[in-house]
């Protein structure tokens, strides 16, 4: 009896690890599937390929000074903004000092639109 329960042990463990690998075989990819995938990745990698030769090659790339004269021209024109809206600003605030009614009703009745009406921000400072 001892020996038969200890070949039935040892069975039934072997039983548990065969279960188990098979379980594993089962919840992994065929060889077919194995296949699919890696010729739809060779293709992404292609096209990936492809896409990087064409920029590379590009002749259109943006020199530094370009670059540069680009950031400039934005700095003027957001520091102008700044200005333009500073001295409306101030002009609109001494306007509505002596005026009765309040400063939305003003606007209205003058038809000026804010850059806060529209959602607009100016940019930040780079």
């Amino acid at each position: 009896i001892a020996a038969r329960s200890a070949q039935l042990q040892a069975l039934q463990q072997s039983c548990r690890h065969m279960e188990a690998e098979l379980k594993d075989l089962n919840s992994s990819m065929t060889t077919p599937e194995v296949t699919r995938e890696i010729e739809a990745l060779r293709k992404d990698c292609a096209s990936y390929t492809e896409k990087l030769e064409r920029i590379k090659s590009a002749t259109n790339h943006v020199t530094p000074e370009e670059k540069e004269k680009v950031c400039r021209e934005q700095q003027l024109y957001r520091r102008e903004w700044r200005r333009r809206k500073r001295m409306a600003t101030e002009l609109l605030d001494a306007i509505l000092e002596g005026y009765p009614k309040s400063k939305k009703q003003f606007f209205e009745e003058v038809g000026i639109e804010t850059d806060e009406d529209h959602g607009v921000v100016l940019p930040a400072s780079t």
